[in-house]
């Protein structure tokens, strides 16, 4: 009967951890980033504000959560990362990146959560970055810099371009308006032309570091 009534609590704790992370994902993207009060949120779960408090700690930790659950490369692990890579990692990264530019283009959350990153400084968006870094160092350490060696602070300043420009173009298409350089990035043909563009950069990227080296 014990371990009954503790399984109904631990259930009955993750239910209410879902719908307070819900309801921080729907105040973002109706009323900003300025209605991320605890208040508004536990009204918004449709539950005890104490909660928040008893299963998180605080304001704080909940955003750290939710942030930590809506970001792409916080999340590179597990099943996603292939038990053998023997090319340096260039069929993962192209993989993952073409990933990341789905996934921000279809989570609007995210979306404001990259927005909000670039507007105003909270710890728990200090943290995504540091998770992020995190993730990226493992990736650098274990799979790239095996490969490139040398070249490797060459590897990160292409990366970083790469990733920080595809955050830019679905940002950009989702603010000011769907045609960047031409390209109609709502539209598959569109969206298929960056892709393209991403494993044509990568491919030269790996093909060169193997002529320099």
């Amino acid at each position: 009967m014990k371990e009954q009534k503790n399984t109904t609590s631990l259930r009955n704790k993750e239910e209410s951890k879902k719908k307070f992370l819900r309801a921080v994902g729907q105040i973002i993207t109706t009323k900003g980033f300025s209605g991320l009060k605890v208040n508004h949120i536990a009204a918004k779960a449709k539950l005890d504000k104490k909660l928040i408090y008893r299963y998180f700690g605080g304001l704080n930790q909940l955003l750290d959560e939710y942030v930590q659950q809506q970001d792409f490369w916080s999340n590179v692990k597990g099943n996603k990362v292939p038990e053998t890579i023997d090319d340096g990692g260039k069929t993962f990264v192209t993989k993952m990146l073409t990933e990341q530019f789905d996934y921000v283009f279809q989570n609007k959350e995210f979306q404001k959560v990259l927005l909000w990153r670039l507007s105003e400084e909270r710890p728990s968006l200090q943290k995504l970055a540091e998770e992020q870094e995190k993730s990226g160092e493992m990736l650098f350490e274990h799979i790239i810099a095996p490969h490139f060696g040398e070249l490797t602070n060459l590897y990160r300043g292409i990366a970083a371009i790469i990733v920080a420009g595809l955050y830019y173009l679905n940002l950009s298409t989702e603010v000011n308006g769907t045609i960047f350089c031409g390209i109609d990035l709502t539209s598959e043909t569109g969206r298929n032309q960056i892709k393209d563009a991403i494993k044509f950069m990568l491919e030269k990227t790996y093909n060169e570091a193997q002529i320099i080296r």
